[in-house]
């Protein structure tokens, strides 16, 4: 394996991935879902970097990766309360949710929106990095765009001598392409699937019956 492969179980892996995200590198990283491209939203290089690996329209704007309920409100103004936010059906967990973003992001962060997707994966890796971190992951698939998602790291091999740090987490759990079900939920009362993942039926269900809200302008 290259030396900028390493295992899940590393030693002082947090430590390294930390360091190198604070210089403006970028990693791949294993989720709940499909592994990722990370780097630090507030590292203008770090994401310019991302959307050249991925050869990636720079229009096409990026997820957030957070490690709490409380980082939502702190990156976005979430139309849904903390009580419904924190019953465990929604986050962590394979769903994005998307809200309209707070001006503390960015302005070279997905400029051409006034939205923010945001995730917290059921995975504890990226919940501990994100919250050591105290900052916002920038998080998209490891892959070329447009180019099937990646559930294990030889599937995006072409792409490692670009990724500072490939962290190996074996075949994902998941096994499932589809990555996470992403939600519209910047209209308060409404919801808008702008993607079907893992668990829609499941997402749809509590935010139809718990959360009362409606479903409107179905994308897929």
């Amino acid at each position: 394996m290259p030396t900028n492969v390493v295992e899940i179980n590393d030693n002082n892996l947090i430590d390294n991935c930390i360091s190198i995200l604070k210089q403006d590198g970028v990693l791949a990283v294993p989720t709940d879902t499909i592994y990722g491209l990370a780097t630090l939203v507030n590292s203008e290089k770090g994401v310019r970097k991302i959307y050249e690996i991925k050869g990636r329209s720079f229009t096409k704007p990026l997820a957030i990766s957070i490690g709490t309920i409380d980082d939502l409100f702190t990156w976005s103004k979430p139309t849904l309360t903390k009580e419904q936010l924190s019953t465990g059906d929604l986050l962590p967990g394979p769903v994005t949710l998307m809200f309209e973003r707070q001006s503390i992001l960015p302005s070279y962060f997905n400029p051409d929106t006034n939205k923010v997707a945001l995730r917290i994966p059921n995975y504890q890796f990226m919940i501990e990095l994100a919250q050591r971190l105290q900052e916002p992951i920038a998080l998209t698939s490891a892959n070329i765009s447009n180019e099937p998602s990646s559930v294990c790291i030889q599937e995006f091999e072409e792409l490692w001598s670009q990724i500072d740090l490939v962290i190996n987490g074996g075949l994902l759990a998941s096994n499932d392409r589809y990555g996470s079900t992403i939600v519209d939920l910047s209209e308060k009362g409404y919801f808008n699937i702008q993607r079907q993942g893992i668990d829609c039926e499941r997402i749809i269900k509590y935010l139809k019956e718990r959360c009362q809200l409606k479903e409107k302008n179905v994308v897929f």
